[in-house]
């Protein structure tokens, strides 16, 4: 007796499942969403028609950055924690950059000192 796990391979493919999943539909980092909720109504793009994206890409959660298969399963999520957590979120200070990212690592734009007088 003893071994391996027969069922490890399945567990193997079902996590490798959920992260293509996950990426087929590329999902915007906190800083574009938080941008896109500053803009005034009028400037915000309407949902084109998209036979790719879940309830043909016209069911979409703003602030999660997610697309559903009808208007219900959307009215659903709306009143979940997760939701409103990112609501929360998203209402806030706006979220890091990766400019911020890179001026904490101290790979930002240099600093030389003051200019000084050239000797003409």
């Amino acid at each position: 007796m003893g071994g391996k796990c027969p069922h490890r391979s399945v567990k193997k493919r079902r996590y490798s499942h959920k992260t293509f999943r996950r990426s087929k539909f590329l999902v915007k980092g906190d800083d574009a969403v938080y941008d896109e909720l500053k803009k005034p109504a009028e400037q915000r793009k309407e949902f084109p028609v998209d036979e790719d994206l879940p309830g043909m890409g016209q069911y979409y959660c703003l602030h999660c950055d997610r697309y559903f298969a009808n208007v219900a399963v959307r009215d659903d999520h709306f009143k979940t924690k997760k939701h409103r957590k990112r609501v929360k979120i998203m209402m806030g200070p706006a979220p890091h950059t990766q400019l911020d990212a890179d001026l904490a690592a101290g790979m930002g734009m240099p600093d030389n000192g003051p200019k000084l007088m050239s000797m003409c």
